[in-house]
């Protein structure tokens, strides 16, 4: 038995725990390769038109591996955190793979709103795939165990990266955004060639709501609005990444740059059609803003 995993949407975020759960109970499975120009333009045929570019990369991705593993894994995450709500994405995914593609998909339904917790979703799945409800419980108390030491290592990689002299740019987006290969990585890397450090936002690690994180109810998002809050006074600018057409960012997004008005910001908003010269050009001129607005404090 081989489960496939799709290099998208829920895995950059939870791939340690994912993966972590598998390997415990020996279940052998797959990840999908790195994004590249092929796997969107086979997400882009399968795609509704309006769909985001995030989308339909994940749609790329489960295709490129569909017909390599028995089962697919792809979590229904409706609610991870009471009251709050996931980008609708998460959990048609489900409903769209399956009516798209001959494959069997594992059952993975997140919902706190309805008692239906990570745990609970896990232990069921291990359930499924012949494990006791013990060794299915102890598999996911280990995963979680190296999930949350793999979330400590990043925010003590963020920690350092702020203590640092180094010029520094926060970069704020999900995390299947900006560590993607075809939309983020091309971004941070120019930083990087320039001098910069990055500083990612798609970790958080403030519970209490802000100001402008209580006007919202999407989980994500609230979560990046806590952490620029945080950060924002020790980086040099900000740069906010999302996939056109994203409701939920095009919301956030407007609150986060009508609110910010002491430190350079640009925001980017990527699909298909853009080309990385154009991306280049406008961090380009973003770059040399930062590095004048630098010479001025010194």
């Amino acid at each position: 038995m081989v489960v496939g995993i799709p290099r998208s949407f829920f895995y950059y975020k939870y791939h340690v725990l994912i993966e972590s759960f598998f390997n415990e109970l020996n279940i052998k499975y797959i990840v999908s390769d790195n994004s590249n120009i092929n796997i969107l333009n086979d997400g882009i045929s399968l795609a509704p038109s309006e769909s985001c570019i995030s989308l339909k990369l994940f749609l790329g991705h489960v295709k490129s591996i569909c017909n390599k593993c028995d089962y697919l894994f792809i979590p229904r995450l409706e609610c991870i955190r009471k009251s709050e709500k996931m980008c609708t994405n998460f959990y048609l995914l489900p409903d769209l793979v399956r009516n798209l593609f001959d494959k069997e998909i594992l059952k993975f339904n997140v919902n706190l709103n309805k008692k239906i917790s990570f745990k609970s979703a896990f232990i069921e799945l291990g359930i499924f795939l012949g494990y006791s409800y013990s060794k299915s419980s102890i598999a996911y108390k280990n995963a979680l165990e190296k999930y949350n030491s793999s979330n400590n290592s990043l925010l003590l990689d963020r920690i350092n990266t702020i203590n640092s002299n180094n010029k520094k740019i926060l970069i704020v987006g999900h995390s299947y955004n900006i560590r993607d290969d075809l939309i983020g990585i091309p971004i941070t890397s120019i930083l990087e060639k320039n001098g910069f450090s990055i500083v990612y936002a798609d970790i958080c690690d403030i519970d209490k709501d802000n100001d402008l994180s209580s006007l919202v109810y999407f989980s994500y998002n609230k979560d990046l609005l806590k952490v620029i809050d945080k950060y924002k006074e020790y980086v040099d600018g900000i740069i906010l990444i999302s996939a056109f057409p994203c409701g939920p960012d095009s919301i956030v997004n407007e609150l986060i740059i009508r609110s910010i008005k002491d430190i350079p910001l640009i925001s980017l908003i990527i699909d298909e059609e853009n080309s990385i010269t154009g991306i280049t050009t406008r961090l380009e001129s973003f770059i040399d803003i930062v590095n004048k607005e630098a010479s001025y404090e010194e």
